[in-house]
């Protein structure tokens, strides 16, 4: 297990973190490595929701992309050329 080096943390947040830890019967450092697990589920949780979202609006877009045909080019139609080669 790697081991983080002290930090200075303000009194009135170390108390806090004393009492949590008291409430829960466990240590400050055990209640800390708790509280920065559930701190980085959560922020994973998001990123990920993000991205599900990007992707979906990604793929909306794409949806609602007006599909180009040949016609908006004054081309033909390969529909109508692929008759003209059966009639021959």
């Amino acid at each position: 297990m790697s081991t983080l080096n002290p930090i200075t943390l303000p009194d009135d947040l170390y108390k806090q973190l004393q009492e949590l830890a008291k409430a829960e019967n466990v240590s400050v450092e055990t209640q800390v490595v708790r509280l920065l697990q559930n701190a980085l589920q959560t922020q994973k949780q998001q990123i990920e929701e993000q991205r599900r979202n990007n992707v979906l609006k990604v793929l909306e877009e794409s949806r609602n992309r007006r599909r180009l045909s040949p016609a908006d080019f004054g081309l033909l139609d390969s529909t109508e050329m692929i008759r003209e080669d059966r009639d021959r």
